[in-house]
């Protein structure tokens, strides 16, 4: 089988373990449809290989030496824009997983799945982008739907509120600096609170920073 527009789907391997790499290369190889262009073992590599020969799918660790996984999906979408980018890890931990997927990633999946379910996932970015495939534990699913649940739920201005009560002003700096009334901040805070499950400023803080809502402020 061969991708889009009948030619073969060419794919980088991106990992700092030789041996997993050959065995990637080995199991992908088997599919006529699939090239294997190049291995890379660090980010810099892979960057470099993508560059050199714009592959249709890149299959990238999360940990290797060089720079970070966020940093290659980058520096690939600006030097290879058609090249999907398949993050293949032992990480689930939803912040991981929710910030390579906003960063660029065309899917997630973990280093355990089988055989079929990789070759499927590669052949479907190959073919097109406007699905996101995701392979993860289950809790780690809930907690990121739990969280767009929250994301949801706050209001534009709620999130506004938060982030000035996260960065240690009073209810009246607040309103100051939205101009509006401290009865109104106060009110926002009400709300927050609810919807979050909160109960207090620096619980709601807490809870918020975890769920991705806010940045932490030190």
């Amino acid at each position: 089988m061969t991708g889009a527009g009948g030619h073969q789907v060419t794919i980088a391997l991106s990992d700092d373990h030789t041996l997993f790499r050959q065995g990637l290369r080995e199991l992908l190889s088997t599919d006529p449809g699939f090239e294997i262009i190049g291995e890379a073992r660090t980010g810099h590599e892979a960057v470099d290989l993508v560059r050199q020969h714009r592959p249709d799918v890149l299959l990238l660790d999360v940990e290797m030496p060089g720079p970070g996984a966020k940093a290659v999906i980058s520096q690939v979408a600006t030097s290879s824009p058609e090249t999907a980018v398949i993050i293949l890890t032992m990480h689930n931990e939803p912040a991981i997983v929710r910030g390579l997927l906003e960063s660029g990633a065309a899917a997630y999946l973990m280093k355990n799945i089988g055989r079929e379910e990789l070759i499927s996932a590669v052949r479907s970015v190959s073919r097109s982008r406007d699905n996101v495939l995701l392979s993860v534990p289950r809790g780690t699913l809930e907690s990121l739907e739990r969280q767009d649940r929250q994301r949801t739920l706050l209001s534009a201005r709620e999130l506004q509120v938060l982030e000035l009560v996260a960065a240690a002003m009073s209810n009246a700096q607040v309103a100051a600096r939205l101009c509006i009334s401290e009865g109104t901040v106060k009110r926002h805070l009400t709300n927050i609170y609810g919807k979050l499950g909160a109960v207090s400023r620096v619980d709601a803080i807490k809870k918020a920073v975890r769920a991705k809502l806010i940045r932490n402020i030190d």
